[in-house]
């Protein structure tokens, strides 16, 4: 999710990912999905600075407020969504909780549009966004994904996640949709500013270039619009990262409203997202995300959600592509 920053970033061909693995994985999720950008949530997660071994290296304005504010899109579950009692919940507070234990300092999740997330990092609104957010080189050096201009200074990421995207239909309506291709002459919906966007983008050319008829694409805040949108069969098709399709899938109507076509493709990078110079808090969490993965945290959290297979322990800076 960004706007003219995608969760990806454009590929003139898709790599496929393994997918075996994820698909049974997927099928485990858990968590409650909604409709969440109304409000304000917000997760505290941390614990006492005493106690904490990595809050030296923190930045001193940090250590000082002893907390990190959040930005995120708490709409996209099983990543981070509301419960029933409005308590933010998902991979990334799970992990951003954890995080705060190794540094001393709680993460106070603040709701907002993915679209914004990055424009609230320069504007310092927020110190870090945390959305399952795709590190790209275009977001790194603050690029448009569709017009390559530099629309901004760009961010860094540290790295702890990996996905891919997924198509999903109404069920027993799948209309032969098993791959890209076969959307031409169709339609699907998307949430604004994400890869499965820029990749609707990209394949609506293709369609036309293959003197095929073009996909029509209809984009929307948040993804759960675009399902329902699916549900009134204003579009064949909806496209999310797997894990959010996967959780929809499984949840939705019980399991009777959607299934997945075909394969997921350009499996990438989530990275926690910081305004380029931000160097030292960038550092202290990438310190603090090795903790927890070398201690077994790491793998406890990601087991929790049922998505193991997208279990990432390189904790790199800046490793998207």
């Amino acid at each position: 999710m960004t706007a003219s920053t995608i969760r990806r970033s454009t590929a003139a061909k898709s790599r496929i990912a393994a997918v075996g693995a994820i698909a049974v994985a997927g099928a485990l999720l858990l968590t409650a999905c909604g409709d969440q950008t109304k409000s304000d949530d917000t997760k505290d997660s941390g614990s006492s600075k005493s106690s904490a071994p990595l809050a030296n290296l923190l930045p001193a304005d940090v250590k000082a407020k002893g907390t990190i504010k959040v930005g995120s899109d708490i709409a996209y579950a099983p990543v981070e969504s509301t419960d029933a009692s409005g308590k933010t919940v998902g991979i990334d507070p799970d992990i951003a909780e954890a995080l705060g234990k190794q540094l001393g300092v709680k993460f106070e999740f603040q709701n907002g549009k993915f679209a914004d997330l990055i424009g609230g990092l320069a504007a310092k609104r927020y110190d870090i966004a945390m959305s399952a957010m795709t590190d790209t080189k275009d977001r790194q050096n603050g690029v448009d994904g569709e017009t390559k201009k530099k629309v901004g200074a760009g961010v860094d990421f540290v790295d702890y996640f990996t996905a891919g995207v997924s198509i999903y239909t109404n069920k027993g309506a799948t209309q032969g949709i098993k791959t890209w291709d076969d959307l031409c002459g169709k339609s699907i919906g998307v949430q604004t500013a994400t890869f499965s966007q820029d990749l609707a983008k990209a394949q609506a050319k293709k369609c036309v270039a293959d003197g095929k008829k073009t996909l029509k694409i209809e984009d929307f805040p948040t993804n759960p619009e675009a399902e329902t949108r699916m549900r009134s069969k204003g579009v064949d098709a909806v496209s999310a990262d797997f894990p959010i399709a996967a959780y929809s899938v499984k949840n939705s109507g019980k399991g009777e409203y959607f299934e997945i076509v075909g394969e997921q493709v350009e499996a990438g990078p989530y990275g926690i997202a910081l305004a380029k110079g931000n160097d030292k808090l960038r550092d202290a969490i990438q310190a603090a995300l090795k903790a927890i993965i070398k201690s077994g945290e790491y793998d406890k959290i990601i087991a929790k959600w049922g998505v193991e297979a997208g279990i990432n322990h390189d904790a790199k800076i800046n490793g998207g592509s």
